[in-house]
């Protein structure tokens, strides 16, 4: 894998060098606070029933055998909770025509899929809410079920949500240019289908809340493994009657994400209700086969696909149909159109062509419902769009190199617009694909697979340009009313003996954000990153923000970092000219020290200027400010989104008896700007890549004919 950044030879200079992680000693050494090492003074423990049938309806709940279990306190139905919470509804405005019914935190009378929550089970000790909840009697009445999508819109399907009138949940239509004209003059016309497996990401730390209500102070603080603490701050606060105000969400350590992280699910609502019913702390901790089940799915797709290519190669146009299962419901708040919805804006992303049709139908379905997963609706755009680029290099029996470089954006075409509407900057196809040629030394790759063919071995050379959509503008989410925050911010204080705390809106997730935002704010201010203190995941203290997700924390969090401790450090300097009677713009500020600009000699320590500032104000100018913390917050505002691209490329042996793949070689080269920290960015490449294989070729969440 290579990458390019930056690094300039200058005083201070951080950015593109490779820093320890300031949390990597305390993690190595199991110092780490996650969720479950978490135990307050009263907590019980909450365990849910969850539904065994796809669908059916709830006739009747008896738990007396489960209240007799030792340590049991109460057991909750659908009723109950939603007598403090409202439910929910995930759509958004800006996605014309996307519907969904209520969801309630426990099911009220009909269970939708395998896993959805009937009854929660509160105890002393999850053992015995375990035990417990394995003796809640239900009684369900089995209802046909909904699970094969190209069926779902059929008259004779049943409607999974009577009052929706049928099975469509979403569907759009992008038309670009003349399609009838470019493919009837096509020298080939290549169709395919492509089908992808459910997916559902396993982090380290499985979805985890504790919840406490203080009736007292009318206070919620809920501990919570999650990637966007301010929106569940939002969510929490409105559907259980509370001032946003009057709820605090801690995020601390948490053990990876990758979007599973970033939804409301039911039972962590419930959990929170049931904190609020009871008036003590509640732990909810699920195991992995309830993961397995509740955890948000992604890629259930089946795509249909043509492409129209001239004599020499050159791209015409794309014709995609690809229709999406998201299981009963549309997950809130961000809903589950938006994959289908990027498969229409990213297919045929890397290529310079102008006729363009794309279709997406989203159909419900008794499964778990799905939603963003890492790399939102891209392995599917990448998939067809590279799939069907290959397909006609080998028509047209032309090199798979070959065709890309007749067909990729320019280098320097840039702005340049996709058929898709999507704006693109700075963009480098060409330079990507040189670099990944040369690494692979592609003619001598050619040469054994040739060799190997002769010796009656199988290999096969795959290329895939790709583009990354990342740091989603407020159009992303809230032009469609949804109050996911695309701002974020930063606090940058200066203590007295010169040390720096920087307080940020964005979640570490084990990605590496603390060690991002300490040499930020250390070339910022000009401090060493280890003077530097991050403090994140706590809506009480740090500045609203929309956390981490879509790539987002280095280049929306990350300036507004860089803007706070840029305007930290002008302060310092208006208060050091003062105090040295200078001009401000005659100093600087370098490795925790006020110095000359011109010479870098030392001038004043930061701690001295700390000390006069804190504890001897009386000697400073009466008018001169003297405000040690400075707070900015960032929103992009001239794109949508910001574009990053590269290319990929496997080397693998596959048995034609057996269909085994073995993966010989991996190359990756990806263009992702400035980089901030090249180990942390290799090791999140090289995460992606090995997550990418394991999607490819091992991974799907197989369900039967009934759901």
């Amino acid at each position: 894998m290579t990458m390019r950044f930056g690094n300039p030879d200058r005083p201070n200079s951080y950015i593109g060098k490779t820093v320890p992680r300031p949390n990597a000693g305390r993690l190595v050494q199991g110092r780490g606070q996650y969720v479950d090492d978490i135990v307050l003074p009263r907590m019980v423990h909450v365990v849910f029933v969850r539904s065994p049938y796809a669908h059916a309806k709830i006739i009747g709940i008896d738990a007396s055998e489960a209240l007799a279990v030792k340590g049991v306190l109460r057991v909750f139905t659908g009723a109950d909770i939603a007598a403090v919470c409202t439910p929910w509804v995930g759509v958004l405005a800006h996605l014309k025509g996307l519907k969904s019914p209520p969801e309630y935190a426990i099911a009220m009378d009909r269970a939708a899929w395998v896993g959805e929550p009937v009854a929660a089970v509160v105890a002393s000790t999850r053992l015995a809410a375990e035990e417990a909840a394995a003796l809640v009697d239900v009684d369900y009445d089995p209802l046909p079920e909904v699970t094969d999508m190209m069926t779902a819109l059929d008259d004779a399907t049943p409607v999974l949500h009577p009052d929706m009138g049928d099975n469509l949940a979403f569907e759009r239509t992008h038309v670009e240019g003349d399609i009838d004209a470019a493919f009837a003059s096509a020298h080939k016309v290549i169709e395919a289908h492509f089908k992808t497996g459910r997916h559902t990401g396993v982090t380290l730390e499985p979805r985890s809340i504790l919840v406490d209500w203080n009736p007292g102070e009318g206070q919620m603080t809920a501990w919570h493994a999650t990637q966007a603490p301010h929106m569940v701050q939002v969510v929490l606060a409105e559907h259980l009657g509370m001032p946003e105000s009057r709820v605090r969400v801690i995020c601390g350590d948490v053990g990876g994400s990758y979007g599973i992280k970033v939804h409301i699910y039911p039972d962590e609502v419930a959990t929170a209700a049931i904190a609020k019913i009871m008036a003590r702390p509640v732990k909810c901790i699920a195991d992995r086969l309830e993961r397995f089940t509740t955890d948000i799915h992604a890629r259930d797709h089946e795509i249909w696909g043509r492409i129209a290519v001239a004599e020499d190669g050159e791209i015409l146009a794309f014709d995609i149909d690809d229709w999406t299962a998201i299981g009963a419901y549309s997950v809130y708040p961000r809903t589950s159109a938006i994959e289908g919805n990027q498969v229409v804006n990213l297919c045929g992303g890397p290529y310079d062509f102008r006729n363009y049709r794309a279709k997406t139908t989203v159909v419900f379905q008794n499964k778990t419902p799905t939603s963003q997963y890492r790399a939102v609706g891209h392995p599917i755009a990448v998939t067809v769009t590279e799939g069907l680029v290959d397909m006609a290099a080998a028509a047209l029996g032309m090199d798979p190199v070959a065709i890309r470089r007749r067909n990729l954006f320019a280098d320097d075409a840039y702005p340049a617009t996709s058929p898709a509407k999507m704006r693109f900057e700075g963009l480098s196809h060409h330079a990507s694909l040189t670099k990944l040629v040369d690494l692979m030394d592609y003619d001598a790759l050619r040469a054994d697979q040739a060799a190997a063919k002769a010796r009656g071995v199988v290999r096969g050379i795959g290329i895939a340009s790709f583009i990354e959509l990342t740091n989603p503008s407020p159009m992303m989410y809230g032009i469609g009313g949804a109050r996911i925050s695309a701002q974020d911010g930063c606090t940058v204080r200066m203590d007295p003996d010169g040390s720096i705390v920087a307080a940020s809106s964005v979640t570490e997730q084990g990605q590496g954000t603390e060690a991002m935002l300490s040499q930020i704010v250390a070339e910022g201010v000009g401090v060493l990153p280890t003077q530097v203190r991050i403090v994140t995941g706590d809506t009480q203290s740090t500045p609203y923000g929309g956390g981490t997700w879509a790539s987002r924390g280095a280049g929306i969090g990350g300036e507004a970092a860089l803007q706070a401790a840029k305007a930290l450090r002008n302060a310092i300097l208006e208060v050091a000219g003062a105090m040295l009677q200078c001009p401000p713009d005659t100093l600087d500020i370098r490795d925790g020290a006020v110095v000359d600009m011109s010479d870098g000699a030392d001038r004043m320590p930061l701690s001295e200027l700390g000390r006069i500032v804190y504890f001897r104000g009386d000697t400073l100018p009466k008018g001169l400010p003297r405000e040690l913390v400075q707070t900015r917050h960032y929103t992009p505002a001239d794109y949508p989104f910001a574009f990053t691209n590269g290319v990929q490329a496997s080397y693998v042996e596959v048995d034609t008896d057996t269909g085994h793949v073995k993966l010989l070689k991996h190359w990756c080269v990806e263009d992702c700007g400035r980089v901030i920290n090249p180990l942390i960015a290799s090791g999140l490449a090289h995460g992606g890549v090995a997550q990418g294989i394991g999607a490819a070729l091992f991974e799907e969440i197989v369900h039967d004919a009934g759901g």
